[in-house]
């Protein structure tokens, strides 16, 4: 089922189904009435010449420049030549196709003075599998994301560099296999095309889904966690949550209540087992800490909501009043903001998770467990390093929340002298998420060794994670090469395979 694209009800999930799915999109009647209205008034200002910028102009600092009528298709073409100056890895394919998704949708809005063909051929791209490579750095995030865009639009004309059924090459050869004709741009679109906070949204999008993910299995590794250690229910007790009633918090007590329910393992009254009143801060500080997560991220997709459903290129047309504003709808600080809260709020899961991880090491803290989850200590080591592991992440993730949208320089001669940093905030994120996955399987795998120390039977939430775990990963029993292990428990949290059964 294709998603339809009207530029005001994208949801977050038909991004997600675009880059990861493959799900294919069209534009709506309503965005190409809108679209034809905006184009129109285009053509009316280039045919009385009147000025305007980045149309019958030239860019950033050259704003005074008048253009030629007859030189202002290469006026666009120039500018996405010359704006095709990222630097570094490309981005994923699945950030691609967000990118050139929200790019659309952002255009369907009707408020560019972008052709309606020029934008069925950028659907074209994404509906046949071309991926243009885009450079993952270079962008400093206003005029939005030039670099990055302006990638995408090259293969659009037949220049740059794309993917098509797993190979790479120019831009002009995958048009040509995926029957789709080079664009020829005409005023305004080259400006419609670059100008935008596309790359950051997409790669923020993406992000935050395997964000959200992540904070539901963190609950599920806290509750095993808990059980391994034969902790106490007592702190996520539903009236504890009731008198500070913050909805994350609520929701992660209610979460690790739903795995641990029939448990055999907590609350034990066996005498030195029960030495401890409290539980360590790691376990009983599950839902205030995993909580304060959740809320962050319902924030960061309230920004992402809005974002991906505005426009975001300038100037922006308004062909009901005549009239096109120069203005700021580029600049990248909602989401730049929004992403380095992404970063410390999914960090957060990670730094706990940890903790935990090393208090199942610990055989002064871990309720009688081996030293180090070892079958024969001393001779084995056990889980020792997975830990190690977790520590080295966590501590990476403490240099990449440094805040980048706290940082700004000029460009363009200092006419663009205030800039975002958002998509280096929103690739941060990303590297925050995958290490905290990590960080999420290596609890696991630990949490799953020390349930199987146990003799009690675990909450049935926790006996089904731990089965499918058990699918993914055997138990340690002899000492072994971990890598493979962790990778592929974190492969299976990424795809699904390994999630939270909470129970209703």
């Amino acid at each position: 089922m294709k998603i339809l694209l009207d530029g005001n009800s994208l949801a977050i999930g038909d991004v997600v189904q675009a880059a990861k799915n493959n799900t294919t999109a069209a534009l709506s009647p309503s965005a190409k009435r809108r679209m034809t209205q905006s184009r129109a008034w285009v053509e009316r200002a280039v045919e009385k010449q009147e000025t305007v910028y980045g149309i019958t102009t030239g860019f950033g600092a050259f704003q005074n420049v008048p253009i030629a009528a007859r030189k202002l298709q290469d006026l666009q073409r120039n500018l996405i030549l010359s704006h095709c100056a990222g630097v570094g890895p490309p981005f994923p394919a699945e950030v691609v196709r967000a990118m050139m998704l929200l790019r659309v949708n952002a255009l369907a809005k009707g408020y560019s003075g972008i052709r309606i063909s020029t934008v069925e051929s950028l659907l074209s791209l994404l509906n046949r599998g071309v991926h243009p490579v885009v450079p993952s750095q270079g962008s400093v995030g206003a005029s939005g994301d030039l670099a990055p865009l302006s990638h995408i639009a090259a293969v659009l004309i037949g220049e740059g560099e794309a993917t098509y059924r797993g190979r790479t090459m120019s831009g002009r050869k995958a048009l040509s296999l995926a029957a789709i004709k080079p664009v020829r741009l005409a005023a305004k679109e080259g400006i419609a095309l670059n100008n935008g906070t596309q790359a950051m949204t997409a790669v923020g999008v993406l992000a935050l889904d395997e964000a959200e993910n992540l904070a539901d299995l963190a609950d599920a590794a806290a509750a095993m966690t808990l059980e391994a250690v034969e902790g106490k229910s007592a702190p996520f007790a539903a009236d504890v949550h009731r008198v500070r009633p913050h909805p994350g918090q609520a929701l992660s007590a209610r979460n690790v209540r739903s795995m641990i329910r029939r448990s055999q393992l907590v609350d034990h009254t066996d005498g030195e087992r029960d030495a401890n009143v409290q539980d360590s801060y790691a376990i009983r500080c599950v839902p205030q800490v995993h909580g304060a997560s959740r809320d962050a991220l319902a924030y960061v997709r309230k920004v992402l909501e809005v974002e991906i459903n505005s426009a975001t290129d300038n100037p922006l047309i308004f062909p009901e009043a005549e009239k096109a504003f120069s203005a700021g709808n580029f600049h990248g600080q909602p989401v730049a903001l929004a992403m380095d809260f992404l970063s410390l709020a999914t960090a957060e899961l990670g730094n706990i998770s940890e903790r935990r991880t090393a208090k199942l090491m610990d055989k002064n803290h871990n309720s009688g467990l081996p030293a180090f989850l070892a079958s024969n200590g001393g001779l084995q080591s056990g889980l020792m390093i997975a830990q190690y592991t977790a520590a080295a992440l966590v501590s990476e993730n403490k240099v990449l929340i440094h805040p980048a949208s706290g940082d700004s320089i000029p460009t363009s001669a200092n006419q663009e002298d205030h800039v975002s940093m958002g998509t280096i905030s929103a690739r941060h994120a990303r590297q925050v998420v995958e290490n905290v996955r990590r960080v999420l399987a290596i609890e696991l795998l630990c949490a799953s060794q020390a349930l199987d120390f146990r003799q009690g039977k675990p909450g049935g939430g926790t006996t089904k994670l731990l089965h499918s775990i058990r699918k993914i990963v055997r138990g340690v029993d002899n000492d072994r090469m971990l890598s493979h292990d962790i990778e592929r428990l974190a492969g299976a949290i990424s795809d699904g395979t390994v999630a939270a059964p909470f129970q209703p």
